[in-house]
Formats: structure tokens, sequence, C-alpha cells
């Protein structure tokens, strides 16, 4: 029961940090820090049940935990919010929560080698962003296929929006561009084209005089925290990705 107890209070907080993220793309902190102070129930009621061994398993986890997303963050691959919601699940729920309904026991798949709840729910985000490519592949295939196919990499990570449309947002345009005496000239950039409202003007007008299409590729910044409270709840319900893929992949 204590184990569905700890899920279930930090779903709000999972939740609340996904809208934040595509709304803002910022998590304030008091949205941790409270988590942390309601979990921290939870680990007090751990602490007095198994005692010292408990203290060490969850010292250890935290400490595990802590250097891998540090290690991200500081190489620019992980987001200081994305870090802090792994830091405090894996002080709240350290090993995995093992949880029967009715006649059900989960997760699903078991308990694997690496009993981190925390580095599975990593593991599963990475596994579960894949999804974003493929659904951004079959858009485009489906929406836009005889434009789409010209450049079938930015299918993977954009989609066609047209100029006249354009918004300020968490988005940003997979091409750079410059004035040619041909014209102007699209290029692919890795770092994109920030969609400010000079650049959103300056298409504008470059489309009303002829110059470019209307549609321009754009690719939305995604907001990591879904991912992560989808492996969550993948991790509670079925168990870790990463470890059943491995297995399936030695059996074949």
């Amino acid at each position: 029961m204590i184990e569905i107890l700890k899920v279930l209070a930090c779903m709000p907080f999972l939740l609340y940090a996904c809208y934040a993220d595509i709304k803002t793309r910022r998590v304030a902190n008091e949205v941790w820090v409270m988590m942390f102070g309601v979990g921290f129930i939870f680990i007090v009621y751990d602490l007095m049940t198994y005692g010292f061994p408990y203290l060490i398993r969850n010292i250890l986890s935290f400490i595990f935990i802590f250097a891998f997303v540090y290690m991200l963050f500081q190489f620019g691959a992980f987001g200081g919010a994305d870090a802090k919601v792994l830091m405090v699940i894996s002080l709240i729920i350290p090993t995995y929560p093992l949880i029967t309904i009715g006649s059900t026991s989960l997760p699903l798949d078991g308990v694997p080698l690496i009993n981190l709840f925390a580095f599975s729910v990593f593991g599963n985000s990475i596994i579960l962003t894949i999804i974003v490519p493929i659904g951004l592949f079959l858009y485009n295939l489906i929406k836009n296929p005889s434009e789409s196919l010209k450049r079938p990499l930015y299918m993977f990570i954009g989609y066609i929006t047209p100029i006249s449309k354009l918004e300020k947002g968490h988005f940003r345009m997979i091409e750079s561009y410059s004035r040619t005496k041909a014209g102007i000239e699209f290029k692919f950039s890795r770092s994109g084209t920030e969609l400010t409202s000079n650049v959103i003007s300056e298409l504008k007008g470059y489309q009303k005089e002829g110059k470019v299409k209307d549609g321009v590729w754009i690719t939305p910044g995604l907001p990591f925290m879904i991912p992560i409270t989808a492996g969550f709840i993948t991790a509670v319900v079925f168990g870790d990705l990463i470890f059943y893929l491995t297995i399936q992949f030695m059996m074949m």
C-alpha cells in the first residue's frame, strides 16, 4: 500500500511539471521542494520501518543519480528541472516499488538487475523520446508528402508551417536563410534560427514579394518532462525498457 501512495504522491507534481514545461519550458524549484516535502513523509516511514540499511541504500541511490544527472547537465544534455526531478524521485522511491493489484504484480516485467528506480525512469524516458521522431515522420508523410520527401531527414525533426502562420514560441526554424544574388537561400543549420518578431516579419515580407514559398521547416522544442513522466509511469507498470530490450536481443 505504501508503494502505491508513493507513486500517487509523485504524480500530481510530475503532471504539473509537464504542464509548466509545455507552457514556458521552465519548472519552478518550488515544485521539487514541495514534492520532496510530501515525499519526506515516506522517507521517514521507510527509515523507521527498515532502519539503517534503508538509509544507506537511499544515500547510495541519491549519490549515483546525482552524479549521473549532474554530468549530463554539465554536458548540456539535460535541463536543470529534469535533473532535479530525478534526484527527488531517487530519494522518495530509491528502489523499484513492488505493487500488487488483485492478482497482478507490478512491474509486469519484474525488477531489473540494476534496482535503481530513478535510473530506469531516465532510461525509459530516452527510449520513449524515440516515438517523437517517428510521429513527426508519419505526420509529414501523411500531411505533406510531396514537399516533405524533398527533405527526408527533416521529416524526423520538424514539419512545414506556412509563413503566414508563424508565431513566436518554443520552436525554431531548422534552416538559416540569407539574401543572395539569386534570391533568398535556405540551408540547414545545427542551431536553427530563432523565430523572433524580426525574423517572422522579414519572412512574411519575402513571402509577399514572392521571393520565398509560403512554408518553412520548423522544429518543436520537446519538453523533456513529458518523456520523464511517461518513463516514470512505464517503470511503475512495466519495468525497465532498456533491460527488457537487452534481454530480448540476447535471446534472438
